[in-house]
């Protein structure tokens, strides 16, 4: 944290302001503190700030405006808001228009000082390179995939990780929610603290709260020291509950507790202490439809879906297979220090005919089975042993009946092909896309149909 760090301080409260530049003060940082908006938008125009503290209530304004001011007009400067003291309300409505976080009144500077350090250590926005990519950052790797649903998930991540807001990440089982959830803590200012990542359906009941808030030497029978829970572990950090809609009523009561006071009580004492923790959950189920059944409970929801991230399932972006495929064969074979072997075009279609029900993980699975029946350098499509689920199309043309099934197909296949390239003046890639398959997997079907002879003999 540099000295040079200057801080903008938005309140029309004198002593707040006062309070606000000594603390920055005594941290070592620079202040300029203002009562209104239009204050704030001037030092704006003529100042570099690394953070902006405003209150929520202003004589010509809100901190939402000065947070959508920002978000159009400085769209990297971190934006915390001071709320009234129990308004969650605005405090959500601050972190969903983009906040950096919140700071509940009266303010507590240790608090504030947290606030301040963890928004300093926000790594600077990403600098495009000349062909206008994003440079790589660590752990972008966990994530794979040029589709259009990666792409958009790729680039909320990076949204996410400038903020401290609360984020639930939704999708099927194994689609890959604690991967995204690991990338956020690594793209954000909590990189250098713990990730702690729990399942709450492996947790016992009775073990609950002594499990997430740690317990008193003598709480209990065998509790005998101290011991911190899951929320003190993940301390200037990052908590990642999975599959949270597994927690009982009681239990998320007490959750709620911790993520609005940020501050849990050990199990046997008497006293509070606070935490520093940023929250994401996850679960395969809609909490939404939780909460109407009477499972979860609706003001944990809201606190905990502030944003919502929802990861596509791998059927969704079929496009990404073959990299996904290859990628995962040479981690499977690097441990065992030899070289991954390659698809064949048959394996290549026959898994981006298939529909994943596992997803990402189901993939792994069936690429380690097929490493183990291959014999030599190349994967056949009955290595991996999965049916194609793909439906094919409904109804073939009338000419067709009387044939045997496997004709109708292929006239079916070959009318779409031929169709498609058409189309696309005969850009084969073009044509590829247009079909939803690879490149590679339209140059097999065109050779197994006799397409490509037949194009390549008209010239």
């Amino acid at each position: 944290m540099s000295a040079k760090s200057q801080i903008l301080v938005v309140d029309d409260e004198a002593d707040i302001r006062e309070l606000l530049g000594l603390t920055l003060a005594r941290m070592g940082l620079d202040s300029h503190c203002v009562a209104s908006t239009a204050e704030a938008y001037a030092m704006l125009a003529k100042n570099s700030y690394d953070l902006c503290l405003t209150d929520m209530r202003l004589p010509d304004g809100d901190g939402l405006t000065v947070v959508d001011y920002v978000a159009k007009h400085h769209p990297n400067l971190p934006v915390a808001v001071i709320t009234a003291h129990g308004s969650t309300e605005n405090a959500v409505a601050a972190l969903k228009a983009g906040a950096f976080d919140y700071l509940a009144k009266p303010v507590s500077l240790d608090q504030l000082r947290t606030l301040v350090r963890s928004a300093l250590r926000l790594p600077p926005a990403q600098r495009r390179t000349q062909d206008g990519e994003a440079p790589a950052q660590p752990g972008d790797s966990l994530l794979i995939g040029e589709s259009g649903p990666m792409q958009a998930v790729r680039a909320m991540i990076d949204r996410l990780a400038r903020t401290q807001a609360p984020i639930h990440i939704g999708g099927e089982s194994g689609s890959g929610k604690e991967l995204a959830a690991r990338l956020i803590h690594n793209k954000g200012s909590r990189s250098d603290g713990p990730f702690i990542p729990v399942n709450c359906g492996a947790i016992p009941e009775n073990l609950m709260e002594s499990e997430f808030f740690g317990y008193k030497k003598g709480a209990f029978t065998g509790a005998a020291a101290d011991r911190d829970g899951f929320f003190q572990a993940a301390s200037s950090g990052t908590l990642f509950l999975d599959e949270v809609a597994e927690l009982p009523l009681l239990m998320q009561v007490k959750l709620l507790r911790a993520i609005q006071e940020k501050k849990v009580r050990k199990v046997g004492s008497t006293g509070e202490e606070s935490v520093d923790v940023r929250i994401i959950s996850a679960t395969h189920r809609s909490l939404g439809e939780e909460v109407k059944n009477g499972k979860f409970r609706q003001d944990l929801y809201y606190r905990l879906n502030v944003i919502e991230l929802k990861m596509p399932a791998l059927r969704e972006m079929r496009e990404d297979i073959e990299r996904l495929a290859e990628t995962i064969l040479r981690r499977q074979t690097a441990a065992a220090g030899g070289k991954a072997p390659r698809l064949s075009a048959a394996a290549l279609e026959r898994l981006e005919d298939y529909d994943f029900p596992g997803n990402v993980r189901e993939l792994e699975n069936v690429l380690e089975r097929a490493l183990a029946l291959t014999a030599g350098g190349e994967i056949r499509a009955e290595d991996l042993q999965i049916t194609p689920t793909r439906v094919a199309p409904a109804a073939a043309p009338a000419a067709l009946s009387g044939r045997p099934l496997p004709e109708q197909l292929d006239a079916v296949e070959r009318k779409a092909i031929l169709d498609a390239l058409e189309q696309t003046h005969y850009n084969r890639t073009a044509a590829a896309k247009v079909l939803g398959i690879t490149f590679r997997a339209l140059r097999y079907r065109m050779e197994r149909l006799g397409i490509k002879e037949e194009l390549d003999s008209k010239g």
